[in-house]
């Protein structure tokens, strides 16, 4: 078992780094959790998603997050699962935001595209303009397949050439595809730059493939990837790591400064990450959607704990790539 008690706060550090109490300076990606039902069982998933999980937002939740959204003048909206797919309104709800004049994202782990019943979602997402952002943790077969299971690289080239038949990362399109990297093990992500150059390379004369921007994610310490670090005992040791590296630059520009979360009950959050973890927003900010309230959530305090050193070690880590 893990041991957090000799580990120095991350209150602290932020306070060292005159970042305390740290606190949002507006919103300008509103992060829909439309549920945490998934076709993969990721080791290293911090939401825990897969096929068993019977979480899913439900309609009325996703008018609660439109009526929020046309309060305010948030650009953006961020979709995520799970696999935000599989929810049985996401259509309808990407609609909706779109004839608001949202910019979409959905996260992708793109096996979800090549399922029957979701092959024509490639087509649906370039008619509505919606950027993705898809997870594709390695360009090496054996890597992926040991992280995400038997099949699942093969499955996952297969939706990105589909993808890019439709024209997405195509020069002139405007139809953005991004990937996204995440280490697979007790590490820290290597430089986003040069790792997105080997991608490109790699994809495109392997796989005739192409896609805009690479991003790198740092594993955090919870859900599934917080089990096998204690399974394997390396909590301690990934702890360490995350806190040497810890860069006060990355801090002061962490996602959930210009974020909000929206869990699929419509609990409020800081970050997807404080949503896996059940800690919903306070400091005298409203905590449910149905109650949103842009004055009090714009500038509110963020909750803070020992895995917000996986966001702020290094270059940072955000889910656009990196902070620094």
């Amino acid at each position: 078992m893990n041991s957090q008690s000799h580990f120095k706060l991350f209150d602290t550090a932020i306070a060292e780094s005159k970042l305390h109490p740290l606190t949002a300076r507006g919103i300008s990606t509103f992060q829909v959790n439309v549920g945490r039902l998934c076709n993969q069982n990721c080791e290293h998933c911090h939401v825990e998603a897969g096929s068993g999980r019977k979480e899913v937002m439900q309609k009325e939740t996703m008018q609660a997050c439109i009526r929020a959204v046309e309060k305010t003048d948030i650009p953006t909206i961020d979709i995520t699962g799970g696999a935000p797919e599989m929810n049985p309104h996401i259509r309808w709800f990407i609609k909706e935001l779109r004839n608001r004049n949202r910019h979409v994202i959905i996260r992708s782990n793109l096996t979800i595209l090549t399922e029957s019943n979701y092959q024509d979602l490639p087509d649906f997402f370039a008619e509505n303009n919606i950027e993705i952002t898809a997870s594709l943790p390695c360009y090496l077969e054996q890597n992926v397949d040991r992280q995400r299971g038997a099949g699942v690289f093969k499955k996952s080239i297969e939706a990105l050439q589909h993808l890019n038949s439709i024209g997405y990362a195509k020069e002139g399109s405007g139809l953005i595809l991004n990937l996204m990297y995440n280490p697979g093990g007790a590490f820290l992500p290597p430089s986003q730059k040069p790792l997105g150059d080997d991608y490109k390379k790699e994809l495109l004369e392997k796989h005739n493939i192409v896609f805009n921007n690479l991003y790198t994610l740092t594993n955090m310490p919870i859900g599934r990837f917080l089990n096998h670090l204690n399974v394997s005992q390396n909590y301690n040791a990934y702890m360490e790591k995350l806190i040497h590296n810890y860069n006060p630059n990355a801090a002061s520009l962490v996602m959930c400064r210009y974020t909000l979360s929206v869990g699929w009950d419509g609990s409020l959050y800081d970050c997807d990450f404080n949503q896996m973890l059940g800690m919903k927003v306070n400091h005298g900010a409203p905590s449910r959607i149905n109650e949103f309230d842009i004055n009090k959530l714009a500038g509110r305090q963020i909750r803070t704990g020992f895995h917000c050193y996986g966001c702020t070690a290094g270059a940072g880590s955000s889910c656009t790539g990196v902070a620094a």
